[in-house]
């Protein structure tokens, strides 16, 4: 007998070969915005690639075979290895040739490098972002680098400017390409880094660029197969900074421990682990005791990468519940058609509409931090943006999840893999409560840091009620700073930023909305359908 229990239709296909930055208005305007129009035809190339089926499958591949930890070979011999699926290379083949990791520090750097910088790293992120990792860390060493690397690693700057990808275990001199990693946390401490007892003893002189013996422990190693490293150790003048080689001068293993891989909920793709250093060789950077100062000229470029690898996610979300909704059929209609799913995925095409242009903006910024107020913005914006965008991630994805219904919720779906992915952004280089306590200091202990915030944000006043209303709230209470409130000033800050952007750039329905979904104190209103179907509209490229 022939059984035919049922035909399976109303079935929608998942989505591949879209283009992620032709498809993304909002993205689309910022870039030209932000003067990095120059490089819209490189990133609508890039979109095409990155959004076929081959590169999303790399990016699941990626993550269904994290790496290895050999720490032995078959003779015994210590090898403190790794091994990663062959998808990992593809992918970081393709993040280097793009020149994520070093695109605004180049030589011949265009105005607008960060903006288009920022952008393909957004593209990136929706394919697979763990490889984002090195990349970041690479991306935020590299300034400090160009400045104080030390004599015998001179040679190294080419490789690190280069568009080349290079996993060969190599002193950094002979290779094509270099990543950098960074090693902060200690069990003891977390991100109270001043708490770190690993030690650091010169073997000769003692100053910047002189080498150090460390004993210690790291409990977060990113990257461990970076070819060198910025850690934090303990000195005789305080906690100092130093770069610490995979791969000595004379050719021979810095002695640096791979102890275990961390199991992580997300970002399985990409190698964390503890080490143990047993009179490992470093080179200060700087003077003993500046440690955390010149960390942090590294770790603010890697927050703000924080906040763009989730508007990545959360983008990807937002596109994967909008191809979904567009074809399957509910009650006689496609979801997409039904009233109250077009208000979720509208009120969720809003929030993209208001992240892009605040990161995009800050992107600019960061372009020109040879002016201080530019200085002063990126200094307090970039931890309220991490903090927002980060925090606001988890929830996106599960909302793009109840779209898809009970397939959302299966490993077949993108989706379960963006939402373990989310709350790494949240916690890396600072968690929440980090962030916010960032932004109290910025505010209290600079003039500079209130201009810029004056300046960005009292242009626009006059422009929309609610806005005006959270703008004279927040100056109240930055009047009386309290550690109580840290986080909701933060999150109401950034809100303003990119409400401030919207009032300047978008249209005034996309603005209004914005101010009163996002700012007006009774909570949100129901969309108009005209401009319901313009978000939607957009967030398809339209």
């Amino acid at each position: 007998m022939v059984w035919t229990t049922h035909t399976v239709f109303n079935q929608p296909k998942p989505l591949g070969n879209s283009n992620l930055f032709l498809s993304d208005t909002p993205l689309r305007e910022a870039v030209q915005r932000e003067h990095a129009g120059w490089d819209a035809d490189v990133l609508a190339s890039l979109g095409q690639q990155l959004g076929t089926q081959e590169s999303l499958e790399l990016g699941r591949l990626a993550n269904a075979n994290p790496p290895e930890l050999l720490r032995y070979d078959a003779s015994g011999q210590r090898l403190d290895d790794l091994r990663f699926h062959p998808a990992w290379h593809i992918l970081m083949q393709g993040l280097v040739a793009n020149r994520v990791h070093n695109l605004p520090w180049e030589e011949q750097a265009r105005i607008g490098s960060v903006a288009a910088r920022a952008a393909r790293f957004i593209l990136h992120a929706q394919v697979e972002a763990g490889t984002l990792c090195p990349i970041t860390m690479t991306y935020g060493a590299i300034p400090l680098l160009q400045r104080s690397l030390p004599a015998p690693f001179r040679d190294w700057l080419p490789p690190l400017l280069s568009d080349r990808y290079d996993a060969h275990l190599l002193p950094g001199g002979q290779k094509r390409g270099l990543l950098i990693g960074m090693g902060m946390t200690e069990k003891q401490g977390g991100s109270d880094v001043l708490s770190n007892t690993t030690s650091a003893t010169p073997l000769a002189g003692r100053g910047d660029g002189e080498a150090y013996r460390l004993v210690g422990h790291k409990w977060f190693f990113s990257v461990p197969q970076s070819d060198a490293h910025l850690v934090l150790a303990q000195t005789e003048g305080g906690l100092s900074c130093f770069f610490l080689p995979r791969i000595l001068p004379d050719g021979t293993r810095n002695a640096v421990r791979l102890e275990r891989l961390k199991d992580k909920l997300g970002n399985r793709a990409n190698a964390s682990s503890e080490v143990e250093f047993q009179d490992a060789t470093a080179w200060l950077l700087g003077d003993e005791g500046d440690g955390v100062r010149q960390i942090l000229k590294m770790g603010s470029q890697t927050r703000f990468d924080c906040a763009l690898g989730s508007h990545g996610l959360m983008r990807r979300a937002l596109s994967v519940a909008l191809y979904h909704a567009h074809q399957r059929q509910a009650f006689g209609k496609t979801l997409i058609q039904q009233p109250l799913m077009r208000q979720v995925m509208a009120g969720m095409a809003l929030r993209l509409e208001g992240q892009t242009a605040a990161l995009m903006r800050l992107a600019r910024a960061y372009g020109s931090q040879q002016e201080p107020l530019s200085q002063g913005l990126c200094r307090i914006m970039t931890s309220a943006a991490k903090f927002d965008v980060c925090r606001q991630g988890i929830p996106f994805v599960a909302e793009a999840m109840e779209v898809l219904g009970g397939i959302g919720y299966c490993e077949d779906s993108e989706l379960p893999r963006l939402y373990r992915e989310m709350p790494v952004n949240s916690i890396w280089e600072g968690s929440g409560n980090i962030m916010c306590l960032d932004v109290l200091r910025a505010w209290a202990k600079s003039p500079l840091v209130q201009e810029a915030v004056h300046q960005e944000l009292a242009e626009v006043k006059g422009q929309n009620r609610h806005y005006d209303r959270q703008w004279r709230q927040l100056l109240q209470q930055t009047g009386k700073l309290q550690e109580t409130q840290a986080r909701a000033l933060t999150g109401r800050l950034f809100t303003l930023f990119a409400a401030a952007q919207l009032l300047r750039y978008a249209s005034p329905p996309i603005a209004e909305a914005w101010c009163q979904s996002m700012l007006d104190e009774r909570g949100q209103r129901a969309l108009p359908d005209t401009l319901c179907e313009s978000l939607l509209d957009r967030a398809v490229g339209g």
